[in-house]
């Protein structure tokens, strides 16, 4: 039998540990540096030895790819990790994680989307460390990038709202309460005019009152006639916009044009539904999710923190 066909039908199972946990992670969040991998998977050890050791199994069994940071800015001799589509079949055959249609290419891993992509998944890493500090729940699978969803009826690109990831968090309360939050997280590098995320909550605010019509040739009225993302979600999921690489007078000035746009855009000012906050990665890194470093979106400016609540107020869901 060729080397191929035997390492195409190997079993995730025949895999050491830690090469098991890298497969699905690497699949889910498309594009991860060494450093990230080895905070999400190994955050107890000084140094990655084991883990690029691992790493390196995978690769020579063709299960995962790397390359390097097209700018050069993670870090001297610093390696970005990604699946091969052999990879990617061991994975979907162990039905872990959802599958996706989404399939990483060397050609992608260096493109000009590389810095966004590691951006999100620094954002991930973020929010497991502090979960891990502060003893809530937020692993490295709970979030997933890029989820597609409707905000009208019909075709077009518009059709969809597509976040940077969905993220779940589960904040453990001063009374041992747990309280299970979720999260649509859109990153922004400064590089694209504000407008564009103006347009995204206009969408955010489309998805939290869009109501399916019923499929051609079935009568009107015969639909669930409630909102799409109540089939999804429990609590309709809050907005979290982080800006990461950007100036603090940058910042300031992003921050208001922002929140200039929402307060002018009519079907934000309907949509109770959407609670949206602004902060930074630095902020999130330096500080954690529950320090007052969210400015919120809509509303009066008050820093607050990710619960999106007004300070004395944890009561929201």
């Amino acid at each position: 039998m060729s080397s191929t066909l035997t390492t195409a039908r190997m079993p995730r199972a025949g895999l050491p540990r830690l090469a098991q946990e890298a497969l699905p992670l690497l699949y889910q969040h498309r594009l991860v540096a060494t450093s990230q991998l080895h905070q999400l998977l190994t955050p107890h050890t000084r140094r990655p030895v084991y883990l690029l050791r691992q790493l390196g199994l995978l690769r020579t069994l063709q299960l995962v790819d790397a390359t390097s940071h097209r700018n050069g800015r993670m870090g001297r001799g610093e390696q970005l990790w990604f699946i091969t589509p052999r990879g990617a079949e061991v994975v979907e055959r162990a039905g872990e994680v959802a599958a996706r249609a989404y399939r990483m290419s060397p050609e992608a891993a260096v493109s000009q989307l590389q810095d966004h992509t590691l951006a999100v998944v620094d954002t991930g890493v973020a929010f497991t460390r502090w979960a891990r500090v502060l003893g809530d729940a937020c692993g490295p699978l709970d979030w997933e990038p890029e989820l597609a969803h409707r905000v009208r009826d019909g075709a077009g690109d518009d059709a969809f709202l597509i976040p940077d990831a969905v993220l779940r968090y589960t904040h453990t309360t001063e009374d041992d309460r747990r309280r299970l939050l979720t999260y649509f997280v859109e990153v922004d590098r400064a590089t694209m005019h504000v407008s564009r995320l103006g347009k995204k909550l206009t969408a955010y605010a489309r998805y939290a009152s869009y109501v399916p019509q019923p499929p051609p040739g079935r009568p009107a009225g015969s639909g669930s006639g409630r909102e799409a993302w109540r089939d999804r979600y429990p609590a309709f999921p809050r907005l979290l916009v982080v800006f990461a690489g950007v100036s603090p007078i940058e910042l300031q000035d992003r921050v208001s044009d922002l929140r200039a746009l929402a307060a002018a855009d009519a079907r934000l000012r309907r949509t109770t539904a959407l609670t949206a906050g602004v902060t930074t990665l630095e902020l999130l890194r330096a500080q954690g999710p529950l320090g007052r470093i969210v400015t919120p979106i809509l509303g009066a400016p008050e820093p607050t923190d990710i619960l999106l609540a007004p300070p004395g107020d944890r009561s929201a869901a």
